[in-house]
């Protein structure tokens, strides 16, 4: 007879009536009605009320009416914590019967009750099973441990069982080595700081064994704990792999993806001279290739995976092109996962039969498939450049099959071919023209339009046909409008007179009628240079575009990285880390692949940026790749706010800011534009307030003579000091300071030998820095450079490097190569050298910018011991380009209001307070970038005290 009477319902007293079955006398009885109850509870009805007599049954010795009441207990004991309290006498007695299958159960049930009032009374018999003389009973109670940790964590701490888990690895019997590990990993999971699985060639060893001999599972919980581990050398790591091998063969495909992640976690420390390394590439493929002959679900899965293992070491399944072409019968998501590798593994060696396969798919009648088939002829062209021309023409054929999708397709992929081969296939525009009616998604529009734009030059109408999209500018999509915009202003730098009209129309369009801001802004930067400076437009829209990478969708090294050692999970699926969709932050662990061994580390070349710091004391020469963008931010490149007009003295020629200069001028008397008298300058009320900032004083400041421009003066200069010692520098030794004169920043060395052999073929590089100071030229050292012989050297250096937020702020790590070897080393350059000749502010803006920058931004110090009186102290910050605006005196007090600006732009507003016959001065600095003021005020110290 089946169970399914069990499910039936009775009379009206259901519940009354189990409850008499339940305290029958006879043992069959009981047990149908223990039946009953499951039953019930399985279905969902609330038979909670039987608590009490079902677990009166637990006195038995029926394995199977006590393995019921167990399931039932497991069920209510949350909502009936009291009541459960009842059970715990019949768990330790369970836990020494003689029976271990029952010892076992009373365990694993143990482990189930979620109650807190419950488990201090389970300790004990949890550490009698722990050392249970029977494995089954021991492998139950490791994983029993885990579940209470979750319950307990500080209970299980304070009983010990972590200790008594991490003697069960060296377990005789392989199955409880296996739970020890995934109970401690488990445990380790949610607490990654603490070392619980303090691997060591040891416990490996004894790991590596119970491999051979575990279930399936047991095998997986082995590999994965093995994958967290890091050899010492690459000799463990060949003797782990080697051991780690056989398990490719298995028949689970769990526990193959789980061998797979630890051979290519270890094999990052194995040379690639190595036989070895070449015998595991091989060993590697064919569990691969079986894995694609499972289950759909399970081929995705696989599929995935070897997409990641493929970026990483193409040269696994380089051989294996055919396993990944698609079946017939394949479902949508294998197939597009297949495409993806194919053309990972295309190469010049078996492209043919790739582009064969593809044109055949792009016939096919999934729409999602022939797209993704079409452009990847495109990507194959763009990765093998022997194909280019066939996978051209395929391209025009299936263009000629007029089918709207794969037209588009083609379209897009073909813009991405005139990107990778510059005039090369160009005469394929014709073709393309041809279906420029036909085009209704975003992306090929946009795509056609781009070409349009590019080669407007070889299309005789290229005015119409942007004419045609310009009618319908507002219901495109904005990926479309901005492609149009720079088309059309690419046309009109091509063919200035046909085009006036269709640029103006395009630019009220985009700046005076859109609501898209970035529309608005790339049309105004457009107008504004259109009309300032014509030859500049032509530089910047016209510009030598850079060739396209082959692959644009690899998965960044640092993340792929990471996935390979999440082979096998879901963040393998998924290809995001687990960080990235595990709520909490439970069980995200950050892992990387081991580095490699020095054996086998590439030797940097002396070209390469600086490598490391040499001493101790002194910063790092590369800083570490933090929040470059945000260090960015945090510098204030552009002029205040509000800011003072930029005087247009040809000598700072740093950082041309685009917008600033150019703006007022627009707002003046702007010159013609490439339009002639008639280009129309944007409409004022369009601009915002700040930018359109008079440009005042700016001529006459030229002209000005108290604004210092011109003063041959130059500012104070250091002497000389030691930078790089020769003993640091194979006895190299490198002495210097900084000097401003005129406009012009140059670094002064001194380079000595004090070796015993001649110096040659010097070179020097700086390392990015806050303010993209650069070596203008050369490092010239004009004859070789004998023992014991000093030369002095000028290098001049521009501020038009690339800018990095460094700590300290005036910290430049330089590097400097000659014969010998590379040498590196820091030094911090005082800030007025970066003080700029036209950091003059007319009164009436020093009054409105200090009342504009927020009073948080001041910064207050002391000068003191400083002698000289308020005009002698205005004479000489003068001379290092620190302008007095205007002198007052208040209560017998001098008070100097003074002006400075640096290279980037950034203005310093200082209030300079000088008692009579008192040496101490007290100096408030204002700034955007307050971060600057601490070494403004050093400059001034240094500047008056010297």
């Amino acid at each position: 007879m089946t169970d399914s009477k069990y499910f039936t319902t009775t009379k009206k007293g259901e519940i009354f009536e189990l409850k008499a079955e339940l305290n029958s006398d006879k043992k069959e009885k009981k047990k149908e009605a223990v039946k009953k109850v499951i039953a019930s509870m399985t279905v969902g009805k609330d038979v909670s009320a039987l608590f009490p007599d079902v677990v009166n049954c637990m006195q038995t010795d029926n394995l199977e009416l006590k393995k019921l009441v167990y399931l039932y207990l497991m069920n209510y004991a949350k909502s009936q914590p009291d009541m459960a309290i009842m059970a715990v006498n019949t768990f330790v007695k369970d836990c020494e019967d003689p029976n271990p299958l029952i010892r076992a159960l009373a365990v694993r049930t143990m482990g189930c009750i979620r109650v807190d009032k419950i488990t201090e009374y389970l300790c004990e018999p949890l550490r009698k099973c722990l050392k249970d003389e029977d494995p089954y009973v021991r492998k139950t109670a490791a994983v029993c441990v885990a579940k209470l940790h979750d319950i307990n964590a500080q209970l299980v701490e304070d009983q010990g069982f972590l200790d008594t888990l991490k003697d069960l690895i060296s377990d005789s019997n392989p199955m409880v080595v296996a739970n020890a590990v995934a109970a401690l990993s488990e445990i380790a999971e949610s607490h990654p700081s603490s070392n619980l699985l303090d691997l060591n060639p040891q416990s490996i060893n004894k790991l590596l064994t119970a491999l051979n001999e575990c279930t399936e599972w047991g095998q997986i919980f082995i590999l994965d704990c093995l994958a967290n581990y890091t050899p010492k050398d690459d000799r463990e790591a060949q003797s782990i792999c080697e051991r780690v091998t056989p398990r490719l063969s298995h028949a689970n495909s769990a526990v193959v993806l789980s061998a797979v992640k630890v051979l290519m976690k270890f094999m990052e420390m194995l040379s690639k001279d190595l036989d070895y390394y070449g015998t595991l590439l091989k060993k590697l493929a064919p569990p691969l290739v079986t894995l694609l002959s499972a289950e759909p679900e399970l081929q995705y899965v696989a599929l995935r995976n070897i997409n990641l293992i493929v970026q990483k070491r193409p040269e696994i399944l380089k051989h294996e092109m055919k396993v990944f072409f698609v079946k017939y019968n394949d479902p949508i998501y294998v197939k597009l996962e297949k495409l993806d590798i194919m053309i990972r593994l295309a190469s010049q060696a078996n492209i043919a039969q790739v582009l064969a396969e593809l044109k055949e798919y792009a016939t096919e009648v999934d729409v999602d498939f022939v797209r993704k088939a079409v452009r990847a002829i495109g990507r194959c062209a763009i990765k093998v450049e022997q194909s280019a021309e066939r996978c051209v023409s395929t391209l025009l054929d299936l263009i000629q099959t007029k089918v709207n999708y794969v037209v588009q397709e083609a379209i897009v992929v073909i813009k991405d071919i005139f990107r990778k081969y510059p005039n090369k296939y160009e005469s394929v525009i014709a073709t393309l023209c041809e279906n420029l009616d036909s085009l209704d998604e975003p992306e090929a529009r946009a795509a056609m339009i781009w070409i349009v734009g590019e080669y407007a030059e070889r299309i005789d109408n290229a005015d119409e046909l942007l004419e045609s999209f310009l009618e319908g500018f507002h219901d495109e999509s904005t990926q479309v409008q901005l492609q149009l915009l720079t088309a059309i202003v690419k046309l009109f730098l091509k063919k200035p007179t046909e085009t006036q009209e269709l640029v103006q129309q395009v630019l009220s369009l985009a700046t005076q009628d859109s609501d898209n801001p970035d529309l608005r802004d790339r049309g105004y930067i457009y107008w504004r240079l259109l009309s300032t400076d014509p030859v500049a437009a032509k530089e910047v829209v016209l510009a030598e575009k850079p060739l396209i990478s082959e692959e644009t969708d690899l998965i960044e090294p640092t993340l792929l990285d990471e996935l390979i050692c999440y082979i096998g999970t879901l963040a393998s699926v998924y290809h995001k880390p687990p960080s990235a969709f595990v709520e909490g932050g439970r069980g995200v662990v950050h892992k990387s692949l081991p580095p490699r061994t020095a054996s086998n580390e590439s030797v940097e070349s002396p070209e390469t940026a600086p490598a490391g710091a040499p001493s101790n004391e002194q910063p790092d020469v590369i800083p570490t790749q933090g929040d470059l963008l945000g260090d960015l931010l945090n510098l204030d490149l552009g002029p205040p706010v509000s800011g003072p007009p930029l005087a247009t003295s040809s000598v700072q020629m740093g950082a041309v800011d685009l917008l600033g200069g150019g703006l007022d001028s627009l707002m003046g008397d702007e010159p013609e534009g490439i339009g002639g008298p008639n280009f129309v300058a944007p409409p004022a009320a369009a601009v915002p307030a700040n930018l359109g900032a008079p440009m005042g004083s700016g001529l006459s400041d030229l002209f000005d003579l108290t604004s210092g421009v011109g003063t041959l003066s130059g500012s104070y200069v250091a002497p000389k000091a030691v930078w790089l010692p020769a003993m640091k520098a194979k006895g190299l030794e490198i002495s210097g300071t900084f000097t401003r004169q005129v406009g012009s920043i140059s670094m002064d060395l001194q380079l000595t030998n004090k070796a015993l052999q001649v110096m040659t073929d010097f070179a020097i590089q700086f390392n990015r820095n806050s303010f993209g100071l650069a070596p203008a030229a050369p490092l010239q050292v004009h004859a070789p450079l004998s023992p014991n012989q000093s030369v002095e050297i000028s290098l001049p250096l521009n501020t038009v490097g690339s800018v990095m937020k460094m700590e300290p702020l005036n910290n430049l790590q330089v590097a400097v190569k000659n014969n010998i070897d590379v040498f590196y080393f820091s030094t911090l350059y005082p800030l007025h050298i970066l003080f700029v000749e036209d950091g003059k502010m007319d009164r009436q803006m020093f009054l409105a910018t200090w009342k504009d920058i927020p009073n948080e931004n001041e910064a207050q110090f002391q000068i003191r011991d400083c002698p000289l009186n308020a005009e002698a102290v205005s004479s000489r910050l003068q001379s290092s380009n620190i302008f007095t605006v205007a002198k007052r005196n208040v209560e017998g007090q001098d008070m100097l209001y003074q002006s400075l600006k640096l290279t980037n732009g950034i203005w310093v507003l200082a209030e300079l307070r000088i008692q009579p016959g008192n040496p101490n001065f007290t100096l408030s600095l204002k700034c955007r970038a307050p971060e600057v003021s601490q070494h403004v005020y050093q400059a001034y110290e240094t500047i008056l005290k010297n």
